[in-house]
């Protein structure tokens, strides 16, 4: 009984894992996707990932560490860049410090979404923290 509550237990963390983000097979991307990347960066070769009912390519540009996430339709809905922690704006460094002592920021990136609105993603703890253009904070978000 202990085995296959276990068994069970791993397969619906393997399941809630790859729901969030599966690796994606280039020939199984749709072409107005494929598209919308060509055209946005040109020459740019990604790998792809599906996320819920988005597609995540992730690919190097200009030496930075890039994602584009787009509808099923080719909608550009968002870019994240990976940014040095030192980048990100004092408020969010100084909040972090306050918050989650002694706990030091992983990964930072920023977010712009299609509307040109701008947030900073820092990780810590293995969750990503939300903040807004200015560094006040808005969410947390578990992988």
């Amino acid at each position: 009984m202990k085995k296959l509550m276990l068994l069970s237990a791993v397969g619906i963390s393997i399941f809630n894992f790859t729901a969030h983000a599966q690796k994606l097979d280039a020939a199984k991307v749709p072409a107005s996707v494929k598209a919308a990347f060509a055209t946005d960066f040109p020459g740019i070769a990604a790998k792809w990932e599906k996320e819920k009912t988005n597609y995540e390519a992730g690919f190097k540009h200009n030496g930075n560490i890039m994602s584009a996430l787009y509808d099923a339709n080719g909608n550009k809905t968002e870019t994240e860049m990976d940014i040095r922690i030192s980048q990100l704006p004092s408020q969010v460094k100084a909040y972090i410090t306050q918050h989650y002592k002694g706990e030091k920021i992983k990964e930072a990136a920023i977010i712009t979404k299609a509307d040109g609105q701008i947030t900073y993603e820092a990780e810590v703890k293995g969750m990503d923290l939300l903040f807004s253009k200015e560094g006040k904070f808005i969410k947390i978000v578990k992988d």
